[in-house]
């Protein structure tokens, strides 16, 4: 009676599971297989594609403009994960151990709701060295403008800055999540010892949250190595190519220069770049394990 169940139990749950795996085979697998194939072709959407092998991943390697772009990236990931994670995990300690407020926990995923292109928008004017209203707080102390958009130096933190105000609120409220299941009675026993609040976030909290801060890591890093429609709203990858992330640099592959089976060798690699960072960054955090015993 009871195999009978189980077996009963799993075809439901097949049953259930099949519409998400039609969706994935379809809207993820086919393209990525398809994205796979046009890798080793010489497609440019005016003609049939036809296989050349490795030839697009040898022209990649020797291309400076890919590295270039790689580099920016990094330096953006850097900047965002680096950025984002301090402030989150602050807001998210500050919210447990200080207060609850359902409001200040909506009002934190505002910016998050706000769609990319609107938040680049926004930022882009905010911003502008001769109109922006930063700027125009920024003269009324007598200061020069600063070219936060326009300069070199200054342009990717920049932009690190927006997608850090816009999703900082939602990475502290999962970080917030994670911290609601560890049990009080350690923060009340550690406060009977004497115990203050840092010595109580670095002793208790920290690492009880490793598998929550791991995923949220992981979830960052890919996500910020997927940058684009901010940096394609906001400077369009200037200036000297300062900003210039490697979704634009396989789009403009794409779609400015029809060179679809050279860009779709790129996407390859930055697939099995993430999948690479992915797997030692769940390693090293040891994300399948918790120290809440």
């Amino acid at each position: 009676m009871s195999s009978t169940r189980q077996r009963d139990d799993r075809r439901a749950a097949w049953w259930f599971l099949l519409p998400v795996a039609a969706g994935f085979v379809i809207f993820y697998g086919y393209p990525a297989a398809r994205g796979a194939w046009y890798s080793v072709t010489d497609y440019t959407m005016l003609n049939t594609p036809s296989f050349v092998g490795g030839e697009n991943y040898t022209k990649l390697l020797a291309d400076d403009q890919f590295w270039h772009s790689l580099r920016v990236t990094a330096w953006y990931v850097v900047l965002n994960i680096v950025s984002q994670t301090v402030l989150a995990l602050g807001i998210a300690a500050l919210m447990h151990r200080l207060t609850g407020s359902v409001l200040l926990r909506a009002t934190l995923l505002v910016p998050w709701l706000v769609p990319n292109v609107t938040i680049g928008l926004l930022w882009m004017w905010l911003l502008d060295t001769n109109l922006g209203f930063v700027n125009h707080l920024v003269t009324s102390f007598g200061l020069a403008p600063v070219g936060f958009l326009t300069d070199a130096t200054l342009a990717m933190p920049s932009v690190a800055g927006i997608n850090t105000w816009a999703y900082t609120g939602y990475t502290a409220l999962l970080l917030y999540a994670g911290m609601l299941q560890i049990p009080q009675y350690l923060y009340e026993s550690a406060a009977i010892d004497g115990a203050g609040e840092w010595r109580m976030f670095h002793r208790i909290t920290r690492p009880l949250l490793r598998p929550v801060l791991a995923l949220v890591l992981v979830v960052s890093l890919i996500g910020s190595f997927q940058i684009f429609d901010t940096v394609a709203v906001t400077t369009q990858g200037d200036p000297a190519s300062a900003t210039r992330v490697i979704y634009l640099y396989i789009y403009e592959q794409a779609f400015k220069y029809f060179h679809l089976g050279y860009a779709a060798a790129a996407a390859v690699c930055l697939a099995l770049i993430l999948g690479v960072f992915t797997a030692v960054q769940m390693r090293l955090l040891r994300a399948s394990r918790s120290d809440l015993a």
